[in-house]
């Protein structure tokens, strides 16, 4: 087949349809020849064309460039790049090696892609990397798809709610509805997303915070699981192959480029369900791996800018523990993410993003943390950006630790100080009711000293990496046999109590007792100043029978045991009532710190501390007791809104100890409201069925916590 092929133009990178054709664009600064080649269709095939990309009029700077007339969508592509093959010296150009697009909109073949195929050397020589292969894997290659971008929105446009007001729930695309007992027609997709819809709005949380899916191999594993014999998953997706792709394999469509359609339509339904979308995207490294690792994409593009390599330049700086690093604050791979997030809020109309590692972002060339980030500055004073949600995971595999201390303005954080001082208060760790009123308080240690609000911690109990909700209350130690590395990965540090039997328990009493801690996380998390991020499942007691690192588990111990929402339907209700709960009261996402200072027309402090016995306490001796007061009175001052006044006891002692309760205002009582030590619905009553108090004490029994609101004598 011939194709008119013409100039075309530099920008935009990728492949987008324009003019009656298809304008492609490549950056390559030390490529020497560049060719496109086209393919009919998506399936296994030699290319029908090879376009040779001439370095005068089909090339712009360092931008390799042409438009192909009478080319649709549905057609597929890939490049050849000719160039120095010096692994010494950093260049690993084969033209040999057929290269995806970083720019492509939609990929095909990923998941039955061999990568040994994509080897830039040859893996029988004893020179390993720096042999040279010959082999052309250009019929077997992962291939980008032309998309149309026609899509109807029907006037939709991102959410972008206020942090503050957001309730976050971290969760899987495929493994929310791949159970059987899912209960849905497209399981495993973005439509089976689109099938939950009812659940979240019942759950009552404001944003979806889906894992990684941008394109991803899942089969690049090599190892069985000891236990099944079966082949292990990349389940996770943290290895990313196409940033700009939405991953096919997660669409219901399989037609190729069906998946782009597909994302948008799950993020317009959940637009109109009122519900955001969140993506964690993987910025710190590639899917190409160390020297050893394939070509698929960068490396023969132009290894020694896309990368972070070791002064003996054979090899990669490996801060990400995946065998490479992104070099991200390199002007044109800075380019390359800002692109990427333009595309996924401009055209994908996502909310914001959460960064995998995203301490790399702020390492130079070298390996060094920066002071002053570029890239992290641009993304957050970008004006596309501007109100879309930017949250890092503020460290790397490399030993950087930036929890409070994140460069580049407006960013929140994943803030595991939260985590574990609360997971270690309810484990009943001596002096950590301190700790506990830090991070009830928004962790002004953390974040007051730069400027940044308590929203800006995001405050979680559990999320992907680590234990399950259940798991935490359930397993002193983890239990990965199933991932063929001999107990070796996963954290050894979980602050995690399993009260008195390993696993499952048949026993009444324990069982009482995982479900009170449980409901305790979730209503301290709820309560405390910041943001609250739920893992999925953790609201009906999803386990993962102690698996902690469950990141190539495709199969049931991952994927959403939706029985388990009739098991625990107590702990259901429970959690999204205390969602409601937050939701309905601006107090406890008022958008600044807590002073301890008189705020309000009631000459009270904003919040007031107290032990058990009512009076000021003395932290290092406070022990498990602690309780506080909470002034509602222009709680938000942003909105000028007064709340309810709050007084809210804490218990993490085995034994019932007997609270003092302070004095409402005049003119105010005190109603209970919940009580995590009573079976549901007693455990938390709706608005207008709060339970008047007949005394000022309150006993308040083992391991539980009592939030009493202030109503006024009439109501």
């Amino acid at each position: 087949m011939s194709y008119v092929v013409e100039s075309g133009k530099a920008l935009p990178l990728g492949a987008s349809l324009s003019g009656g054709g298809v304008n492609f664009s490549l950056f390559s600064r030390h490529a020497e020849a560049v060719s496109l080649l086209l393919f009919e269709n998506a399936r296994e095939n030699s290319p029908v064309a090879e376009i040779p990309l001439d370095n005068i009029k089909n090339k712009t700077g360092d931008l390799w460039h042409c438009q192909v007339q009478n080319l649709r969508e549905g057609a597929c592509y890939l490049y050849r790049v000719s160039g120095p093959y010096l692994p010494e010296k950093g260049l690993r150009f084969n033209s040999n090696k057929a290269l995806l697009d970083p720019y492509a909109r939609a990929v095909s073949g990923l998941n039955e892609w061999n990568a040994a195929s994509s080897l830039g050397y040859d893996p029988a020589s004893c020179d390993s990397d720096l042999s040279f292969s010959r082999v052309d894997d250009a019929a077997v290659k992962p291939r980008g798809v032309i998309v149309k971008n026609d899509f109807d929105w029907q006037g939709d446009n991102p959410l972008n709610y206020p942090l503050r007001f957001s309730v976050l729930y971290e969760t899987h695309v495929k493994g929310l509805t791949a159970h059987p007992a899912s209960g849905v027609e497209h399981q495993g997709t973005y439509l089976g997303i689109v099938e939950k819809i009812p659940f979240f709005k019942e759950l009552g949380v404001t944003s979806l915070e889906f894992l990684p899916l941008q394109e991803f191999n899942e089969n690049e594993f090599p190892r069985r699981s000891p236990k099944t014999g079966k082949m292990l998953a990349n389940y996770w997706g943290y290895s990313t192959a196409a940033f700009f792709a939405p991953k096919a394999a997660y669409a219901f469509d399989k037609t190729p480029g069906g998946a782009v359609n597909e994302f948008k339509y799950m993020v317009r339904e959940l637009h109109k369900a009122g519900l955001e979308v969140i993506l964690d995207i993987v910025f710190n490294h590639t899917a190409e791996g160390n020297e050893q690792g394939p070509t698929l994409s960068f490396r023969g593009l132009d290894n020694t800018i896309y990368y972070m390599l070791n002064s003996n330049q054979r090899y990669y700086q490996n801060y990400s523990g995946c065998g490479n690093t992104l070099n991200c604050n390199h002007p044109v791979v800075r380019s390359f993410i800002i692109d990427c997030l333009h595309y996924w809020v401009m055209e994908m109309h996502v909310d914001g993003f959460r960064f995998d590692l995203g301490s790399i972002l702020g390492r130079d060339q070298n390996g060094h943390l920066m002071e002053n980030p570029p890239t992290l500055e641009l993304i957050a004073e970008d004006p596309v950006l501007r109100h879309t949600k930017i949250i890092a995971e503020a460290w790397d595999a490399g030993g950087a630790y930036q929890v409070g201390w994140f460069p580049g303005g407006r960013w929140a954080e994943w803030n595991d100080h939260y985590r574990d001082d609360i997971r270690l208060y309810w484990r009943m760790d001596p002096n950590q009711a301190q700790h506990l009123a830090t991070r009830l308080s928004g962790s002004s240690d953390l974040y007051l000293r730069d400027g940044r609000k308590p929203f800006h911690s995001i405050n979680f109990i559990t999320s992907h990496d680590g234990f399950t909700m259940r798991d935490l209350v359930s397993y002193n130690e983890k239990h990965n046999e199933d991932n063929g590395e001999e107990g070796r990965d996963g954290s050894n540090n979980n602050c995690s109590n399993n009260n008195g039997e390993e696993g499952p328990s048949k026993n009444a009493g324990i069982e009482a007792a995982r479900i009170k801690l449980q409901k305790n996380f979730i209503a301290t998390m709820m309560v405390s100043l910041g943001t609250p991020m739920l893992l999925g499942g953790d609201e009906f007691g999803r386990t993962q029978g102690g698996n902690n690192n469950a990141y190539c588990q495709d199969n049931e111990i991952s994927w959403y045991d939706w029985s388990l929402l009739d098991a625990n339907r107590g702990l259901f209700r429970f959690t999204k009532e205390m969602i409601a709960f937050r939701l309905r009261h601006h107090g406890f996402m008022r958008p600044e710190f807590y002073t301890g200072r008189d705020g309000s027309y009631n000459a009270i402090p904003d919040i007031t501390w107290f032990n058990a016995k009512g009076e000021t306490p003395i932290w290092e001796k406070t022990g498990y007791c602690i309780a506080l007061r909470m002034d509602g009175s222009k709680a938000d001052i942003m909105a000028d809104k007064d709340d309810n006044d709050f007084f809210i006891m804490f218990n993490a002692g085995p034994g019932s100890v007997h609270f003092s309760i302070c004095d409402p205002l005049a003119g105010k009582r005190w109603v209970r409201a919940v009580d995590t030590a009573m079976q549901s619905p007693q455990d938390i009553l709706v608005p207008g069925t709060e339970k008047d108090l007949d005394s000022r004490h309150y006993t308040v029994q083992g391991r539980s916590m009592v939030i009493l609101i202030s109503r006024t004598v009439r109501e």
